[in-house]
């Protein structure tokens, strides 16, 4: 059999930076030539990172990816990189193939491309057929579909080629098999939630069964408004079987040797279709590479579920402050577990120099409060400033008093909420931090926040972690930090102590919600699975719980609107993911 030795790419590339997405794709092909490949996988619409949302109307913007493409053709050939073979994703037009102005075609008919280059030149493109219309996708608005695919024949191989969504639905290994390819290359924009790896392998194994071909999937790492790409790029040969896997949340270049049966001349008549595919053939290389030792295979050890969303929301964050020019944060610590976690995350994402944070005792404040937020400092080496808002606050009174309009109750706690965070805006402006808003995915639900208060921010790390969750992910830090013979960052007492805001004498989170481990199995039912009322109490709940639940959330959609981005780690995350109209007169009944 016919030997093939395959680079997969996992890199992080930059939305609209095509200049610096090129540099990346020929510093992964100088890597894979001088590891000895002969077949290079990037990943999907690398050049242009992904997603990018209306960019792809832009004219300006795909002229300027169209240009790029057959530019890194020469640029690898100019580099003595002509012999290998490169498979880049892209944004391009099918404006020269069809009617664009047939209602329902996008704008400049933008496609999501994959274009194979070599000696110099591109050979030949593949156009993504299946275009995602479901969670965080909107594809089938962006983008126009491809109707054919492309086997390409590389060192006496056939490599038939698909893009991200195409393996998920039926087509490209019917293909594939029609074919008689011996591999089929995927190219992924494919964002992590809790688990997706388990799912990912399985269909991989099952396309690679069904197409009677190896398989070999690339991904894209980093962070990009609220997706995470977790990478988890992984080849599968013929039977299912895992032959390599590359690491979660870290670039890296996947060189795998593969044992392939031997370029056939069986091919469907080019009016044939499979599921909707025409198959077109281009012959790169019929002559076989001369047989050399083979690697070995690379499998990496994996993050556990809670390590997994962990390290997306580091990366989500690390990204998001440096792909935007920023380099520090500053959050407001006020030692409780919410803020001490993306305090950590923090630091972990952009080392403690550059976390800044401030702490804003009330007169309400308690002392372990101001104790677990200096801890924290020690432990993790981050800056912590202390600004007391009691005689803000009093100022605030005073001023309002004098008017007959002092405020008492709800308005008097959320004064002091806000009186923290023009604190925190203003040392924005002052220094350049980004503000980091705090509150979890229990609190965002319910609208157990302060708008304009602990709300704002330009980014919140923990936005999709339910409450229970913050405290599960608090003790795996902790325990990782343990595992290496490291201090864990995390103070105790923040962890185990009632969680409470503190705007009021004595104030505990229980006097206003529904224990968590209740409330966030209710939000479970409600916002995740999107079950109605009744189904949720036939799930065993109490209705009066769950009536008081909902109608917390259903009240809240307007915060949440105004809430800033945050990396998505669930299956349903607050923003991309659920879109309910704020002004909204249905209501659930019991």
């Amino acid at each position: 059999m016919p030997q093939l030795r395959l680079a997969l790419a996992q890199v992080n590339p930059r939305v609209g930076d095509l200049s610096g997405n090129t540099e990346l794709v020929l510093a992964s092909a100088r890597d894979a030539a001088a590891a000895g490949a002969h077949l290079l996988v990037m990943p999907e619409m690398v050049l242009n990172g992904y997603p990018i949302e209306d960019l792809a109307y832009r004219a300006s913007f795909i002229r300027a990816s169209q240009d790029a493409v057959p530019e890194l053709a020469r640029r690898l050939d100019q580099e003595g990189l002509g012999d290998l073979v490169v498979v880049v994703g892209h944004l391009d037009s099918a404006k020269d193939h069809i009617d664009v102005e047939r209602l329902g075609v996008p704008k400049n008919a933008p496609t999501n491309s994959a274009s194979v280059l070599t000696g110099g030149r591109v050979v030949t493109r593949y156009d993504k057929h299946h275009l995602p219309n479901y969670g965080v996708f909107d594809e089938f608005r962006h983008f126009v579909p491809g109707n054919e695919t492309q086997v390409i024949q590389v060192r006496g191989v056939d490599v038939a080629l698909a893009i991200c969504e195409d393996i998920w639905q039926d087509g490209p290994s019917a293909a594939a098999d029609a074919a008689e390819a011996g591999l089929l290359v995927v190219l992924n924009g494919s964002p992590y939630e809790a688990a997706k790896d388990d799912s990912r392998l399985e269909l991989c194994a099952r396309r690679a069964r069904e197409g009677d071909c190896a398989l070999a999937y690339v991904n894209l790492v980093g962070g990009q408004d609220e997706l995470v790409f977790d990478g988890d790029s992984l080849v599968v040969d013929a039977t299912g079987e895992l032959l390599a896997r590359t690491a979660q949340f870290e670039p890296e270049l996947l060189v795998v040797d593969l044992d392939l049966p031997a370029a056939t001349a069986a091919m469907p008549d080019s009016d044939t279709r499979f599921h909707g595919l025409r198959v077109h053939r281009t012959v790169i290389s019929a002559d076989t590479a001369a047989p050399y030792e083979p690697l070995s295979p690379a499998l990496t050890e994996r993050w556990d579920d809670l390590g997994e969303r962990y390290w997306a929301i580091v990366l989500g964050l690390r990204d998001y402050v440096r792909k935007n020019g920023a380099s520090s944060v500053l959050l407001g610590l006020s030692g409780g577990i919410d803020s001490t976690l993306v305090g950590t995350i923090a630091v972990d994402a952009l080392g403690p120099e550059n976390v800044f944070g401030v702490s804003n005792p009330s007169a309400w404040s308690t002392e372990h409060s101001r104790s677990d937020a200096s801890e924290l400092a020690r432990r993790t080496g981050l800056r912590l400033d202390t600004v007391p808002i009691a005689p803000i606050f009093d100022a605030f009174q005073d001023v309002l008093g004098q008017e007959a309009l002092q405020l008492d109750g709800i308005a008097e706690e959320n004064l002091q909420a806000r009186i923290r965070a023009v604190i925190w805006m203003g040392l924005s402006n002052q220094y350049g931090h980004l503000v980091l808003a705090c509150g979890n995915k229990s609190e965002l639900a319910t609208g157990y926040s302060t708008i304009y208060g602990d709300a704002v921010g330009a980014y919140a790390p923990i936005k999709d972690l339910p409450k229970t969750l913050v405290w599960e992910v608090s003790r795996w830090r902790n325990a990782w930090a343990e595992s290496r013979g490291e201090q864990p960052p995390i103070p105790e007492n923040a962890i185990s102590k009632p969680p409470s805001a503190e705007l009021r004498p004595g104030q505990l989170d229980s006097d206003s919600l529904p224990p968590y481990e209740l409330l966030d199995a209710v939000l479970d039912a409600y916002v995740e699975r999107d079950l109605g009322s009744a189904e949720v109490i036939a799930e065993g709940f109490d209705p009066t719980l769950v009536e008081r639940v909902i109608t917390l959330v259903d009240k809240a959609e307007y915060k949440r609107r105004q809430y800033p981005p945050g990396p998505k780690v669930s299956r349903r995350n607050f923003g991309r993911d659920r879109r309910v109209p704020m002004t909204n007169g249905w209501r659930e009944s019991l």
